[in-house]
């Protein structure tokens, strides 16, 4: 970091890291995001300047990049790229998910596991953020080629992590089938049964209740907190939600139990509008069990159903939107439509899904509530962080039991945020004390234990 740096201006550090990490415009979004309400907080505590906390926050304390080669089934052999960014880790060992997908790059496993740092503070639990991932593509291919993918993965991995260094979890592209090949590869390399090295387990050997549930259900949580911060509940509220994965899915669930109408769903090969509300069981067939694609949800369910070939759902006019599925999804055009649609409320279920401009569209608009992801969608680390313990203790909680805690937990960082928010002359803006809390959080974390 140049030594020119003030640490107290975050328009200069903000350009510093730009020149500094080339070619990561996600990375720098979302440090753009974290910084932008930090102005007056850095003057007001000029001992975060000193110590050159900002400066330490946005260089990931260690970046592991390595090669995977694997068999597939027909016998070539295919060269992957795979990586582990601990980005922070003063309130606990680096916690975040491992993403498959061809497009991942270290830009985005940087971006992500920097928002993993803020929003794991927010929850107020031991866990620091990190994140990681590799471009290999599980999408049609057999059970014994994924397996020996991880199991080649997790060969190098397993020195890297562990309960107490950096705890990987599931995330797009890793369910529970990857998470058991990985574990059961650190098993076999180890001869350890350290459950507490990954989460997102079977609940059979070592995962938690709700784990599967918790990303859409802490979303739902979060946005019954909103309504209720405004006097308003969810009971016959028209619901859009984008993708088709787990988060997408158990937020149309808890959205349904809780009295919402849900009327749109999307996935990769377009948008569904179902004027009827949408038919839970019918998409979990889809996506689930049959692995299809939703163009095939129109024809099966009938009615006023439709399907938009190549399209996104924010067309579809709702009182709530739930963007799910992958990150700068909606932009301005996308947002000044649900804002002429009549939207009141916008919460995002996936990291960073909303551009800078569609954010910005939403928080000029009138009477328009708007949630960053680092706050919404933190249910599924905080359940994350549940399963540790457990793990820890050699116990387990009823299904029951996790959700009570769950719905505790969305509710301590809606008012964690609204409550900081206020603090910090940002009265009802989500964004500024999402960011400024959990900023906090780790701040006085790192001064606390000096300079590492």
């Amino acid at each position: 970091m140049s030594p020119s740096t003030t640490g107290t201006d975050p328009d200069v550090l903000l350009q510093d890291v730009i020149d500094r990490n080339p070619g990561e415009p996600e990375f720098h979004q979302a440090v753009r995001e974290v910084l932008a309400p930090l102005g007056p907080v850095l003057e007001a505590r000029p001992e975060f300047a000193k110590a050159r906390v900002l400066e330490r926050l946005v260089e990931p304390e260690r970046q592991v990049i390595f090669r995977v080669p694997w068999v597939d089934d027909a016998g070539d052999v295919h060269v992957q790229r795979a990586m582990r960014v601990g980005f922070n880790s003063a309130l606990g060992p680096y916690k975040g998910g491992m993403r498959f997908n061809p497009a991942v790059t270290l830009g985005t496993i940087k971006f992500l596991g920097f928002e993993q740092v803020f929003k794991n503070a927010l929850t107020g639990l031991a866990i620091g953020g990190g994140k990681g991932g590799a471009d290999f593509d599980p999408k049609g291919r057999s059970d014994e080629e994924v397996m020996r993918f991880c199991q080649s993965l997790m060969t190098e991995l397993y020195r890297h992590i562990g309960p107490d260094q950096d705890v990987p979890a599931g995330d797009a592209g890793v369910a529970a089938r990857e998470i058991g090949f990985l574990f059961g590869q650190y098993k076999r390399i180890t001869g350890t049964y350290a459950a507490g090295t990954l989460t997102g387990k079977g609940t059979g050997w070592g995962g938690a209740q709700v784990r599967t549930e918790a990303t859409g259900y802490g979303l739902v949580y979060f946005v019954r907190e909103m309504l209720a911060a405004r006097y308003e509940d969810l009971d016959g509220r028209t619901v859009v939600v984008s993708g088709a994965g787990n988060v997408s899915i158990f937020a149309i669930e808890k959205a349904q139990a809780l009295g919402a109408r849900v009327v749109g769903v999307s996935d990769s090969s377009g948008a569904v509008h179902d004027p009827d509300g949408i038919d839970l069981d019918l998409v979990k067939a889809i996506k689930l069990q049959e692995r299809g694609r939703l163009a095939e949800y129109a024809e099966r369910r009938g009615g006023e159903a439709t399907f938009d070939e190549g399209a996104t759902p924010w067309s579809i006019p709702c009182e709530i939107a739930l963007p799910c599925a992958t990150q700068n999804e909606l932009d301005a055009k996308d947002a000044k439509r649900l804002v002429k649609n009549g939207v009141t409320l916008v919460a995002e279920g996936a990291n960073m899904p909303c551009t800078d401009d569609a954010v910005a569209v939403f928080q000029d608009a009138d009477g328009v509530a708007y949630a960053p992801g680092k706050a919404s969608n933190a249910g599924g680390v905080a359940v994350s962080a549940f399963e540790m313990e457990q793990n820890a203790s050699r116990n387990g909680w009823t299904f029951e039991n996790t959700d009570e805690r769950l719905q505790t937990t969305m509710g301590q960082i809606h008012e964690l945020c609204r409550r900081t928010a206020a603090e910090h002359d940002h009265e009802d803006d989500y964004v500024a004390g999402a960011n400024i809390a959990g900023f906090l959080r780790v701040a006085d974390a790192m001064l606390a234990q000096g300079v590492v």
